[in-house]
Formats: C-alpha cells, sequence, structure tokens
C-alpha cells in the first residue's frame, strides 16, 4: 500500500501584524536555497515500511489524517559532543524503525549555529518532513520557525531544550535537579568546612534554557553553604570558552583559593580542568560535570572530576520517538506525556520529564556499566588501568 497525506502541504501566509515575513513567492525561493545550502548538512536514512505505529488504527488530529510512512526530521545542535552522535540520534532511530519500520528519518547537525538550523528547518520542510524532532542551538532564535511548521501543519517535538513557540510536545530531563545534584556533590566533595570554603560557578549557555535551571538548581542547593567567588556564562558550551573563563577567575581569586568549581556540563569541566592544570595547580579542586561523556567518566576514575550525572539517553530518546510517531500519524500523546509545561510562548505543552543521576567514582559499575552505556574495557584503556584497578572496576 502506498503512504501518503491527505493534508494540504501549502502553508498559510502569516498575518502581517503578527508574524511578519516575506512573500510566499519570495518565502518558496528562500526554501529551494535552504534545501541547497542544508544539502551538506542532512543525512537520510532510509528505516523501510509502515509497521507497528501505522498498523494500529491511526485516528485524526491537528495534522489531519496520515497513514503509513513518516518522513521524520531530527534536528541536533552539533556533533561535537559525543551523545548526540553515540546515544541519541542512534537510539531515536532504533526506536522510530520498531514502531515504524518503513517510516524515513532525515537528520542534521547545527554546529552551534541558530542560522544553519534555521536554514535546516526550512530545508526539511521543504523536502515534505511530517514531524521534526527538534534540540534548539538557540531556543529563541529558532521560534519563528517552530510558528512556520506550525502554519504548515508540521507538529515538533521539542528535545532535550524547550524551543520557543507552538511545540507540541517536549522531551527532556528534569533538569533543576541536574543542578541540585551538582551541587550536593560539590558540598560533600568540600566537606563540613564548606562555609569557609570558595567556588568557581562555571554555567551554560545562556541561549539554552536548561543551562537557567542547572544554575537555579546549583544555587538553591550552594546559597548560603559556600563562597561564590566568581559565576560565569560558558558561551555555546565552549571548552574553549570554559578555559578561557577559568584562566581569568584563578587570575582574579588566585590559583590557592579555588576550593571546587561547579562545571555545568563534562565538556565545560575539560575546559577548567585544563586551566587548572595549566595555572599547576596540585590537587585538583573538585568539579562536577554532567552527560556522562566517556572522557569525563575517564576524568573520575583518574581523579581529575569528582563527579557527572547521568542522564539515561534511551528513555529520552525513545519517548521523542513515540512523540514524533504519534503526532505524525495525529494521535493523542496521552500514554507517552505524564506532565504539562510551559514554554515563553505557548502553554500546557505535554511533556516527559525524566529522572537524572550523580554519578562519582564509587557507582561506575551500579550506573553506567550497569545500563550498558559504557563497557568497562571502553572506560579502561592502557592508560586508566592503574586507575581503573584503584577503582575496582578492574581486577
Amino acid at each position: 500500500m502506498r503512504c501518503f497525506r491527505t493534508y494540504p502541504r501549502t502553508r498559510p501566509h502569516p498575518h502581517p501584524r503578527t508574524h511578519p515575513g516575506p512573500h510566499p513567492r519570495t518565502t518558496r525561493a528562500r526554501l529551494r536555497a535552504a534545501v541547497a545550502v542544508a544539502a551538506g548538512l542532512v543525512l537520510a536514512v532510509s528505516l523501510a515500511a509502515c509497521g507497528k505505529a501505522a498498523q494500529v488504527g491511526e485516528t485524526s488530529g491537528p495534522t489531519g489524517h496520515h497513514r503509513g510512512a513518516l518522513r521524520i526530521g531530527l534536528l541536533l545542535p552539533d556533533n561535537e559532543i559525543a551523545r548526540f552522535q553515540r546515544f541519541d540520534k542512534p537510539l531515536i532511530q532504533q526506536r522510530v524503525k520498531e514502531l515504524c519500520p518503513r517510516c524515513t528519518m532525515t537528520y542534521a547537525y547545527a554546529q552551534h549555529d541558530p542560522a544553519a538550523q534555521r536554514y535546516q528547518v526550512e530545508a526539511m520542510m521543504a523536502n515534505g518532513a511530517d514531524v521534526l524532532i527538534l534540540d534548539a542551538v538557540d531556543t529563541k532564535a529558532i521560534r519563528h520557525s517552530v510558528i512556520q511548521a506550525h502554519q504548515a501543519h508540521v507538529p515538533v517535538v521539542a528535545y532535550d531544550r524547550l524551543a520557543e513557540g507552538p511545540v507540541s510536545g517536549y522531551v527532556s530531563f528534569d533538569n533543576y535537579r541536574v543542578g541540585q545534584l551538582q551541587g550536593q556533590a560539590l558540598l560533600r566533595a568540600l566537606g563540613p568546612d564548606a562555609r569557609d570554603r570558595q567556588i568557581v560557578m562555571m554555567n551554560g549557555s545562556t541561549t539554552d534554557p536548561n543551562a537557567a535551571w542547572y544554575e537555579r538548581g546549583a544555587l538553591s542547593v550552594l546559597r548560603g553553604e559556600v563562597r561564590i567567588g566568581k559565576s560565569y556564562q560558558t558561551v555555546g558550551w565552549r571548552p574553549e570558552n570554559a578555559n578561557h573563563n577559568m584562566t581569568a577567575a584563578i587570575a582574579i581569586l588566585g590559583p590557592h583559593a579555588i576550593d571546587g568549581v561547579l562545571a555545568a556540563n563534562d565538556g565545560v569541566a575539560s575546559g577548567v580542568i585544563a586551566a587548572l592544570k595549566t595555572a599547576r595547580i596540585h590537587p585538583l579542586p573538585p568539579v562536577t560535570g554532567q552527560d556522562a561523556e566517556l572522557n569525563g567518566v575517564q576524568r573520575i576514575v583518574a581523579g581529575e572530576q569528582y563527579m557527572t550525572v547521568y542522564k539515561p539517553f534511551k528513555p529520552q530518546a525513545y519517548a521523542a520517538a513515540e512523540m514524533a510517531v504519534a503526532l505524525g500519524h495525529g494521535r493523542s500523546l496521552t500514554g507517552i506525556a505524564d506532565r504539562r509545561v510551559d514554554n515563553a510562548t505557548a502553554r500546557d505543552i505535554p511533556t516527559v520529564l525524566l529522572t537524572p543521576l550523580a554519578v562519582t567514582v564509587h557507582n561506575i559499575k551500579q550506573t553506567l556499566i550497569k545500563d550498558g552505556m559504557y563497557r568497562v574495557d571502553q572506560i579502561c584503556t592502557a592508560k586508566y588501568a592503574d586507575a581503573c584497578r584503584e577503582a575496582g572496576l578492574i581486577g
């Protein structure tokens, strides 16, 4: 059976007073240009026939009837952060294939460029995407693209970061809790005299609303319990920017006046630790992290990084895939989403918020290895063999 769409593909022209935009002919020309610009960034992955999601009796929804194979677009911020290549993309693909074996999936990496991501959204819609899974580089800058998708009857699932605009679903972790776990771990590492200690906060990027939640969660634990000597935002989550900020903090506060660093994720932690080493600070103060990247886990084993926050990627990726397939077939998200949240422009967005876990050298086996995120041999390479023995990961 041929799988096809029954709703119109043309977009309604936005109201000039509320959504100013180019003439429709200009928009179509821009979309064709977007396809060309994004051609080098967008790769298609065929997943084959109308499978389980198409067999369970699709119902009409806001996108109309759509029986059979869907074209799903996945837009990720970059391919530099290991989790997107290693976990998010393949896990989403896997779940989509299980639910709809003949569905196709297109993906693109924006390399931290909001403009590139906007072009990629337009290119995917121009190429007939039925639904988008979007991890926004800049949640505000992408708003107009989300509005365009909504007007074209293409639902958008906000993934990991809550994009502005009329998104149809949202999947992430309890990001306030992430910050709390980081703050609690840092206080434990500082010991009973934490009130006499001074830390540096190396927060995430201002373009990422999750970063604000991490910071709030951390401050809810740290404020009044430790002195915060300096606090920085890490532009684009880039390790080199964290390194620059940490170098400045060391110069201002002094190399022996920093007792700990609240680093928002493992990439930020890597830049922080490099700056501490360059300043010949020994022993290294405790440094937090997030995402359980392999390099971060190895730094934990080696005693260079104190902890990371593990966010099990499989349930997050699976929930996003399930939302996308349901929305593409015009079904409700009831049974998938168990919460509702608001963004800056929309209310009551069906949401899945998952629970993060703190990981230190003492529970790597019980978390990351047990869940199959890494094997012991992946962590315990020759460089880390002695540290792994000391940590009890190998005999």
